[in-house]
């Protein structure tokens, strides 16, 4: 479920100390009910990647698929594509308790760089010749003793081309790709709750 901007602003994330220049796109509720110590799992399962084709949604699969071809014939994922003055990593913007807290695992099969990983917060970021994005993940509880994971992400686009993009990509993300990440994520996290606890 997409949530008001607010629901994260709200909370004090550490990882508003490193994006006072990004911009806060989109803020969600995952399906992934939980306890207290679940967070780890949660964060597990997204850098394992299994998700990253967009899951069981053919339409968001085909997306997926355009992206990265249009980004290979055009240079856009290249390794050094965004970094330099322009866009530099934001591991250069860490105090010093995140810089030496435990980075979390890297990622299988998405162009992510992890940041910095604590009890109830991860976060990561891809630089590109598009974007600087910043993927967080929070770990919240509902009031009732219960937690949920929370994603949100943050972007600063790189130029008119970042800004095109981000554009050109807002309704196809809103209306087919986040939509089906949502689902993929539920399932995952049902199937290795189950899994886990034989139920």
């Amino acid at each position: 479920m997409r949530l008001p901007n607010a629901a994260h602003t709200s909370r004090p994330w550490r990882i508003h100390e490193l994006t006072h220049d990004f911009r806060l796109e989109d803020v969600w509720a995952l399906p992934t009910p939980g306890g207290p110590d679940d967070f780890p799992r949660l964060v597990r399962q997204f850098a394992s990647g299994e998700r990253s084709q967009g899951g069981s949604s053919g339409a968001a699969r085909t997306l997926w698929a355009i992206r990265w071809k249009v980004g290979e014939l055009l240079g856009w994922d290249g390794p050094d594509d965004g970094h330099g003055a322009k866009s530099p990593t934001l591991r250069d913007r860490l105090p010093a308790d995140l810089r030496d807290a435990p980075s979390g695992p890297d990622f299988d099969a998405l162009p992510f760089t992890t940041l910095y990983l604590l009890d109830d917060e991860f976060a990561a970021e891809i630089i590109n010749r598009t974007v600087h994005g910043v993927l967080h993940l929070g770990w919240v509880s509902d009031g009732t003793g219960d937690c949920r994971g929370e994603m949100a992400v943050y972007v600063k686009p790189n130029g008119l081309l970042g800004t095109a993009y981000m554009a050109a990509i807002k309704p196809f993300r809103h209306l087919i790709v986040y939509p089906a990440l949502m689902r993929e994520i539920g399932r995952e996290w049902r199937a290795r709750r189950r899994a886990e606890t034989g139920a």
